[in-house]
Protein backbone atom coordinates (compact mmCIF):
# COMPACT_ATOMS: atom_id res chain seq x y z
CA UNK A 1 0.00 0.00 0.00
CA UNK A 2 1.12 3.53 -0.76
CA UNK A 3 -0.18 6.83 0.60
CA UNK A 4 -0.38 10.47 -0.49
CA UNK A 5 -0.85 13.47 1.80
CA UNK A 6 -2.66 16.54 0.49
CA UNK A 7 -0.96 19.35 2.42
CA UNK A 8 -2.54 22.24 0.50
CA UNK A 9 -3.97 23.50 3.83
CA UNK A 10 -0.72 22.95 5.71
CA UNK A 11 0.11 20.38 8.37
CA UNK A 12 -0.13 19.99 12.12
CA UNK A 13 0.03 17.09 14.52
CA UNK A 14 -3.70 17.00 15.23
CA UNK A 15 -4.59 17.23 11.52
CA UNK A 16 -2.34 14.27 10.76
CA UNK A 17 -3.81 12.28 13.68
CA UNK A 18 -7.31 13.01 12.39
CA UNK A 19 -6.43 11.92 8.84
CA UNK A 20 -5.01 8.63 10.14
CA UNK A 21 -8.09 7.84 12.24
CA UNK A 22 -10.43 8.88 9.42
CA UNK A 23 -8.52 6.57 7.06
CA UNK A 24 -9.18 3.61 9.34
CA UNK A 25 -6.33 3.47 11.85
CA UNK A 26 -7.99 2.50 15.16
CA UNK A 27 -7.82 5.25 17.77
CA UNK A 28 -6.71 2.55 20.23
CA UNK A 29 -3.47 2.10 18.25
CA UNK A 30 -2.60 5.76 18.66
CA UNK A 31 -3.80 5.90 22.28
CA UNK A 32 -1.75 2.83 23.27
CA UNK A 33 1.43 4.37 21.86
CA UNK A 34 0.77 7.66 23.67
CA UNK A 35 -0.05 5.86 26.92
CA UNK A 36 3.38 4.19 26.81
CA UNK A 37 5.07 7.55 27.45
CA UNK A 38 6.27 7.94 31.07
CA UNK A 39 4.56 11.34 31.48
CA UNK A 40 1.37 12.78 32.91
CA UNK A 41 -1.90 11.23 31.69
CA UNK A 42 -2.84 12.01 28.07
CA UNK A 43 -6.24 11.19 26.57
CA UNK A 44 -7.21 11.18 22.88
CA UNK A 45 -10.76 11.91 21.78
CA UNK A 46 -12.28 12.11 18.28
CA UNK A 47 -14.91 14.53 17.00
CA UNK A 48 -16.71 14.56 13.66
CA UNK A 49 -16.63 18.07 12.15
CA UNK A 50 -17.11 19.79 8.81
CA UNK A 51 -14.82 22.22 7.06
CA UNK A 52 -16.47 24.06 4.15
CA UNK A 53 -19.04 21.27 4.01
CA UNK A 54 -16.37 18.56 3.92
CA UNK A 55 -16.71 15.93 6.64
CA UNK A 56 -13.56 15.31 8.66
CA UNK A 57 -12.25 13.80 11.89
CA UNK A 58 -10.66 15.99 14.50
CA UNK A 59 -8.55 14.40 17.24
CA UNK A 60 -8.42 16.27 20.54
CA UNK A 61 -5.43 15.70 22.82
CA UNK A 62 -6.46 16.21 26.46
CA UNK A 63 -3.63 16.77 28.94
CA UNK A 64 -3.17 18.24 32.37
CA UNK A 65 -1.14 21.44 32.72
CA UNK A 66 2.53 20.52 32.86
CA UNK A 67 5.19 22.70 34.52
CA UNK A 68 7.98 21.00 32.53
CA UNK A 69 9.86 22.83 29.77
CA UNK A 70 11.75 19.83 28.50
CA UNK A 71 15.01 19.93 26.57
CA UNK A 72 15.90 17.62 23.70
CA UNK A 73 17.92 15.34 26.06
CA UNK A 74 14.84 15.20 28.36
CA UNK A 75 12.57 14.18 25.51
CA UNK A 76 15.11 11.66 24.25
CA UNK A 77 15.26 10.07 27.71
CA UNK A 78 11.45 9.89 27.85
CA UNK A 79 11.33 8.07 24.54
CA UNK A 80 14.08 5.66 25.58
CA UNK A 81 12.11 4.76 28.72
CA UNK A 82 8.79 4.41 26.87
CA UNK A 83 7.46 0.90 26.25
CA UNK A 84 7.20 1.39 22.48
CA UNK A 85 8.09 -0.74 19.44
CA UNK A 86 11.60 0.14 18.32
CA UNK A 87 10.37 1.51 14.98
CA UNK A 88 7.97 3.92 16.70
CA UNK A 89 10.56 4.96 19.28
CA UNK A 90 13.23 5.59 16.65
CA UNK A 91 10.80 7.45 14.42
CA UNK A 92 9.67 9.74 17.25
CA UNK A 93 13.28 10.37 18.26
CA UNK A 94 14.13 11.32 14.67
CA UNK A 95 11.22 13.79 14.54
CA UNK A 96 12.20 15.48 17.82
CA UNK A 97 15.85 15.58 16.76
CA UNK A 98 14.79 17.48 13.64
CA UNK A 99 12.89 19.90 15.85
CA UNK A 100 15.86 20.39 18.18
CA UNK A 101 18.29 21.00 15.33
CA UNK A 102 15.92 23.48 13.64
CA UNK A 103 15.23 25.40 16.86
CA UNK A 104 18.94 25.43 17.63
CA UNK A 105 19.74 26.99 14.26
CA UNK A 106 17.04 29.62 14.72
CA UNK A 107 18.22 30.62 18.22
CA UNK A 108 21.95 30.03 17.48
CA UNK A 109 22.38 27.50 20.29
CA UNK A 110 23.22 23.81 20.57
CA UNK A 111 20.29 21.41 19.95
CA UNK A 112 20.81 20.00 23.48
CA UNK A 113 20.15 23.49 24.89
CA UNK A 114 16.79 23.87 23.17
CA UNK A 115 13.82 24.10 25.54
CA UNK A 116 10.65 22.89 23.86
CA UNK A 117 8.33 25.56 25.27
CA UNK A 118 5.72 24.88 22.60
CA UNK A 119 6.59 21.80 20.57
CA UNK A 120 7.81 19.92 23.65
CA UNK A 121 4.51 20.15 25.53
CA UNK A 122 2.54 17.01 26.27
CA UNK A 123 0.21 17.47 23.30
CA UNK A 124 3.21 17.61 20.93
CA UNK A 125 4.62 14.42 22.44
CA UNK A 126 1.23 12.82 21.81
CA UNK A 127 1.10 14.17 18.24
CA UNK A 128 4.54 12.88 17.32
CA UNK A 129 4.27 9.45 18.90
CA UNK A 130 0.67 8.99 17.73
CA UNK A 131 1.35 9.92 14.11
CA UNK A 132 4.48 7.77 13.88
CA UNK A 133 2.58 4.83 15.40
CA UNK A 134 -0.30 5.34 12.97
CA UNK A 135 1.94 5.37 9.91
CA UNK A 136 3.72 2.23 11.18
CA UNK A 137 0.32 0.55 11.63
CA UNK A 138 -0.56 1.19 7.98
CA UNK A 139 2.67 -0.48 6.79
CA UNK A 140 3.03 1.80 3.77
CA UNK A 141 5.70 0.93 1.24
CA UNK A 142 5.96 4.59 0.22
CA UNK A 143 4.44 7.89 1.33
CA UNK A 144 4.06 10.79 -1.10
CA UNK A 145 2.91 14.33 -0.37
CA UNK A 146 2.01 17.57 -2.11
CA UNK A 147 4.01 20.77 -1.53
CA UNK A 148 3.36 22.14 1.97
CA UNK A 149 1.26 25.29 2.42
CA UNK A 150 2.87 27.44 5.14
CA UNK A 151 0.70 30.56 5.43
CA UNK A 152 1.77 34.19 5.73
CA UNK A 153 1.65 37.15 8.10
CA UNK A 154 2.89 37.03 11.71
CA UNK A 155 2.05 35.28 14.99
CA UNK A 156 2.87 35.55 18.66
CA UNK A 157 5.02 32.85 20.27
CA UNK A 158 6.76 32.34 23.60
CA UNK A 159 9.61 34.47 22.23
CA UNK A 160 7.40 37.32 20.95
CA UNK A 161 6.05 38.15 17.49
CA UNK A 162 7.50 35.98 14.72
CA UNK A 163 6.94 36.09 10.95
CA UNK A 164 4.99 33.39 9.15
CA UNK A 165 6.29 31.05 7.82
CA UNK A 166 7.96 30.56 11.18
CA UNK A 167 11.78 30.39 11.22
CA UNK A 168 11.79 26.85 12.64
CA UNK A 169 9.28 25.66 10.02
CA UNK A 170 11.48 26.98 7.22
CA UNK A 171 14.51 25.26 8.74
CA UNK A 172 12.61 21.97 9.02
CA UNK A 173 11.43 22.12 5.41
CA UNK A 174 14.76 22.92 3.76
CA UNK A 175 14.88 21.24 0.35
CA UNK A 176 11.14 20.46 0.42
CA UNK A 177 8.65 22.15 -1.97
CA UNK A 178 6.52 24.72 -0.13
CA UNK A 179 3.99 27.46 -0.98
CA UNK A 180 2.56 30.34 1.04
CA UNK A 181 -1.00 29.15 0.53
CA UNK A 182 -4.27 31.06 0.69
CA UNK A 183 -4.55 31.73 4.43
CA UNK A 184 -2.77 34.75 6.01
CA UNK A 185 -2.00 32.80 9.18
CA UNK A 186 0.14 29.89 10.36
CA UNK A 187 -0.85 26.87 8.28
CA UNK A 188 2.05 24.57 9.15
CA UNK A 189 3.24 24.10 12.73
CA UNK A 190 6.79 23.05 13.66
CA UNK A 191 5.45 19.68 14.81
CA UNK A 192 3.62 19.16 11.51
CA UNK A 193 6.69 20.23 9.53
CA UNK A 194 8.98 17.86 11.43
CA UNK A 195 6.57 14.94 10.99
CA UNK A 196 6.12 15.30 7.24
CA UNK A 197 9.82 16.02 6.70
CA UNK A 198 10.64 12.71 8.40
CA UNK A 199 7.82 10.55 7.05
CA UNK A 200 7.40 11.58 3.39
CA UNK A 201 9.46 9.75 0.77
CA UNK A 202 8.63 11.87 -2.29
CA UNK A 203 7.02 15.27 -2.92
CA UNK A 204 4.65 15.26 -5.85
CA UNK A 205 1.09 15.67 -7.04
CA UNK A 206 -1.17 12.66 -6.60
CA UNK A 207 0.82 9.71 -8.03
CA UNK A 208 -0.72 7.01 -10.27
CA UNK A 209 -2.61 4.75 -7.87
CA UNK A 210 -5.79 2.76 -7.34
CA UNK A 211 -7.52 4.52 -4.44
CA UNK A 212 -8.67 2.29 -1.61
CA UNK A 213 -9.73 4.84 1.03
CA UNK A 214 -9.33 8.48 2.00
CA UNK A 215 -8.89 9.99 5.46
CA UNK A 216 -9.66 13.65 6.19
CA UNK A 217 -8.18 15.20 9.32
CA UNK A 218 -9.33 18.63 10.53
CA UNK A 219 -7.48 21.36 12.34
CA UNK A 220 -9.00 23.51 15.05
CA UNK A 221 -9.59 26.58 12.89
CA UNK A 222 -12.11 27.01 10.07
CA UNK A 223 -10.72 29.80 7.83
CA UNK A 224 -12.82 31.32 5.10
CA UNK A 225 -10.23 30.74 2.37
CA UNK A 226 -10.22 26.93 2.22
CA UNK A 227 -11.04 23.73 4.18
CA UNK A 228 -8.49 23.44 7.00
CA UNK A 229 -7.83 19.72 6.50
CA UNK A 230 -5.13 17.21 5.65
CA UNK A 231 -6.23 14.44 3.32
CA UNK A 232 -4.54 11.02 3.39
CA UNK A 233 -5.19 8.98 0.23
CA UNK A 234 -4.38 5.27 0.51
CA UNK A 235 -4.24 2.70 -2.26
CA UNK A 236 -2.06 0.52 -4.45
CA UNK A 237 0.48 1.74 -6.98
CA UNK A 238 -0.94 1.75 -10.50
CA UNK A 239 2.00 0.71 -12.63
CA UNK A 240 1.76 1.00 -16.43
CA UNK A 241 1.45 -2.42 -17.98
CA UNK A 242 4.47 -3.66 -19.89
CA UNK A 243 3.37 -6.70 -21.91
CA UNK A 244 6.01 -9.07 -23.19
CA UNK A 245 7.05 -9.40 -26.84
CA UNK A 246 4.30 -10.46 -29.28
CA UNK A 247 5.56 -12.47 -32.26
CA UNK A 248 3.63 -11.71 -35.46
CA UNK A 249 3.25 -13.94 -38.51
CA UNK A 250 6.52 -12.62 -39.99
CA UNK A 251 9.88 -12.37 -38.18
CA UNK A 252 8.93 -8.78 -37.16
CA UNK A 253 8.69 -8.55 -33.35
CA UNK A 254 6.56 -5.97 -31.50
CA UNK A 255 8.28 -5.06 -28.20
CA UNK A 256 7.29 -2.78 -25.30
CA UNK A 257 10.27 -0.57 -24.45
CA UNK A 258 10.14 2.62 -22.42
CA UNK A 259 11.33 6.14 -23.22
CA UNK A 260 12.62 8.25 -20.34
CA UNK A 261 12.82 11.95 -21.17
CA UNK A 262 13.41 15.25 -19.45
CA UNK A 263 13.91 18.89 -20.44
CA UNK A 264 17.15 20.48 -19.21
CA UNK A 265 18.10 24.16 -19.62
CA UNK A 266 20.93 24.64 -17.11
CA UNK A 267 23.57 21.99 -17.83
CA UNK A 268 27.07 22.85 -19.04
CA UNK A 269 27.03 21.61 -22.68
CA UNK A 270 30.47 20.03 -22.22
CA UNK A 271 28.84 17.45 -19.96
CA UNK A 272 26.40 16.03 -22.50
CA UNK A 273 28.76 13.42 -24.08
CA UNK A 274 29.42 11.97 -20.63
CA UNK A 275 25.68 11.94 -19.89
CA UNK A 276 24.96 9.89 -23.01
CA UNK A 277 27.83 7.50 -22.21
CA UNK A 278 26.42 6.99 -18.71
CA UNK A 279 22.95 6.19 -20.06
CA UNK A 280 24.34 3.60 -22.46
CA UNK A 281 26.43 2.08 -19.66
CA UNK A 282 23.29 1.85 -17.49
CA UNK A 283 21.45 -0.19 -20.12
CA UNK A 284 19.84 2.29 -22.53
CA UNK A 285 19.53 0.85 -26.02
CA UNK A 286 19.56 4.38 -27.47
CA UNK A 287 19.95 7.92 -26.10
CA UNK A 288 19.72 11.30 -27.83
CA UNK A 289 19.37 15.07 -27.41
CA UNK A 290 16.79 17.30 -29.10
CA UNK A 291 17.28 21.11 -29.08
CA UNK A 292 14.15 22.92 -27.85
CA UNK A 293 12.97 26.34 -26.67
CA UNK A 294 11.38 26.43 -23.21
CA UNK A 295 9.26 29.11 -21.54
CA UNK A 296 10.54 32.68 -21.83
CA UNK A 297 12.50 31.63 -24.92
CA UNK A 298 15.24 29.80 -23.02
CA UNK A 299 17.26 27.36 -25.19
CA UNK A 300 17.33 23.85 -23.76
CA UNK A 301 17.56 20.18 -24.68
CA UNK A 302 15.19 17.25 -24.32
CA UNK A 303 17.23 14.27 -23.17
CA UNK A 304 15.68 10.95 -24.20
CA UNK A 305 16.69 7.39 -23.44
CA UNK A 306 15.14 4.24 -24.86
CA UNK A 307 15.41 1.10 -22.77
CA UNK A 308 13.74 -2.16 -21.86
CA UNK A 309 11.45 -2.02 -18.79
CA UNK A 310 13.90 -3.98 -16.65
CA UNK A 311 16.63 -1.36 -17.31
CA UNK A 312 14.47 1.61 -16.23
CA UNK A 313 15.75 1.86 -12.60
CA UNK A 314 19.42 1.94 -13.64
CA UNK A 315 18.89 4.34 -16.55
CA UNK A 316 16.71 6.59 -14.40
CA UNK A 317 19.38 6.68 -11.70
CA UNK A 318 22.04 7.56 -14.28
CA UNK A 319 19.89 10.40 -15.66
CA UNK A 320 19.38 11.87 -12.19
CA UNK A 321 23.06 11.46 -11.29
CA UNK A 322 24.56 13.04 -14.40
CA UNK A 323 22.13 15.92 -15.12
CA UNK A 324 20.43 18.70 -13.17
CA UNK A 325 16.92 17.36 -13.73
CA UNK A 326 14.54 16.83 -10.79
CA UNK A 327 11.93 14.82 -12.70
CA UNK A 328 11.31 12.93 -15.91
CA UNK A 329 8.57 11.47 -18.07
CA UNK A 330 8.29 7.68 -18.41
CA UNK A 331 6.45 6.71 -21.59
CA UNK A 332 5.84 3.10 -22.69
CA UNK A 333 6.20 2.98 -26.48
CA UNK A 334 5.67 0.47 -29.24
CA UNK A 335 8.62 -0.67 -31.30
CA UNK A 336 8.83 -2.85 -34.40
CA UNK A 337 12.20 -4.60 -34.77
CA UNK A 338 13.40 -6.73 -37.66
CA UNK A 339 15.13 -10.03 -37.13
CA UNK A 340 18.84 -9.26 -36.86
CA UNK A 341 22.07 -11.25 -37.04
CA UNK A 342 25.72 -10.28 -36.62
CA UNK A 343 28.65 -11.37 -38.77
CA UNK A 344 31.92 -10.00 -40.14
CA UNK A 345 33.56 -9.57 -43.55
CA UNK A 346 37.14 -9.38 -44.76
CA UNK A 347 38.15 -5.86 -45.84
CA UNK A 348 41.61 -4.68 -46.98
CA UNK A 349 43.36 -7.40 -45.00
CA UNK A 350 41.30 -6.88 -41.84
CA UNK A 351 37.82 -7.79 -40.58
CA UNK A 352 34.83 -5.53 -39.89
CA UNK A 353 31.65 -6.39 -37.98
CA UNK A 354 28.36 -6.37 -39.86
CA UNK A 355 24.68 -6.24 -38.80
CA UNK A 356 22.16 -7.88 -41.11
CA UNK A 357 18.40 -7.18 -40.91
CA UNK A 358 15.94 -9.67 -42.41
CA UNK A 359 12.23 -9.29 -43.28
CA UNK A 360 10.17 -12.24 -44.48
CA UNK A 361 13.36 -14.20 -45.10
CA UNK A 362 14.92 -11.49 -47.27
CA UNK A 363 17.90 -9.31 -46.36
CA UNK A 364 16.69 -5.70 -46.34
CA UNK A 365 19.50 -3.85 -44.54
CA UNK A 366 23.22 -4.40 -44.12
CA UNK A 367 25.30 -2.05 -41.98
CA UNK A 368 28.93 -2.16 -40.93
CA UNK A 369 30.22 -1.37 -37.41
CA UNK A 370 31.68 2.11 -37.66
CA UNK A 371 34.11 1.65 -34.75
CA UNK A 372 35.63 -1.39 -36.52
CA UNK A 373 35.97 0.68 -39.70
CA UNK A 374 37.65 3.56 -37.87
CA UNK A 375 40.08 1.22 -36.12
CA UNK A 376 41.05 -0.48 -39.39
CA UNK A 377 41.53 2.92 -41.05
CA UNK A 378 43.94 3.95 -38.29
CA UNK A 379 45.89 0.69 -38.65
CA UNK A 380 46.17 1.10 -42.44
CA UNK A 381 46.78 4.85 -42.41
CA UNK A 382 43.85 5.41 -44.76
CA UNK A 383 40.95 7.90 -44.65
CA UNK A 384 37.97 6.48 -42.82
CA UNK A 385 35.66 7.21 -45.76
CA UNK A 386 37.71 4.90 -48.02
CA UNK A 387 37.62 2.00 -45.58
CA UNK A 388 33.91 2.62 -44.93
CA UNK A 389 33.16 2.51 -48.68
CA UNK A 390 35.12 -0.73 -49.10
CA UNK A 391 33.58 -2.36 -46.03
CA UNK A 392 30.04 -1.45 -47.06
CA UNK A 393 30.54 -2.84 -50.54
CA UNK A 394 32.04 -6.09 -49.18
CA UNK A 395 29.24 -6.53 -46.66
CA UNK A 396 26.45 -5.96 -49.16
CA UNK A 397 28.05 -8.28 -51.73
CA UNK A 398 28.56 -11.06 -49.18
CA UNK A 399 25.11 -11.00 -47.62
CA UNK A 400 22.89 -10.06 -50.57
CA UNK A 401 24.59 -12.67 -52.70
CA UNK A 402 24.04 -15.22 -49.94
Amino acid sequence: MIGWLDLSAGASGDMLLGALVDAGVPLDVLAAAVAALPVEAIRLETEQVTRHGLGATRVHVHTADSPHHRTWPDVRALLVDADLPSSVREGAQAVFERLAVAEGRVHRISPDEVHFHEVGALDALADVVGVVAGIEHLGLTRLFASPVALGSGSARSAHGVVPIPGPAVLELLRGIPVVAGAVPAEMCTPTGAALVAHLVDEWTTLPPMRVDRVGVGAGGRDPAELPNVVRLVLGSADEPSTPGPVVLQSPVVLESPVVLETNVDDLDPRLWPGVLDALFAAGASDAWLTPILMKKGRPAHTLSALCRPEAVPAVQAAMFATTSTIGMRIVPVGKTALERTSASVAVLGGRVGVKVAVHDGRVVNVSVEYEDVAQLARELGLPVKEVLRAATAAAEHAHRAG
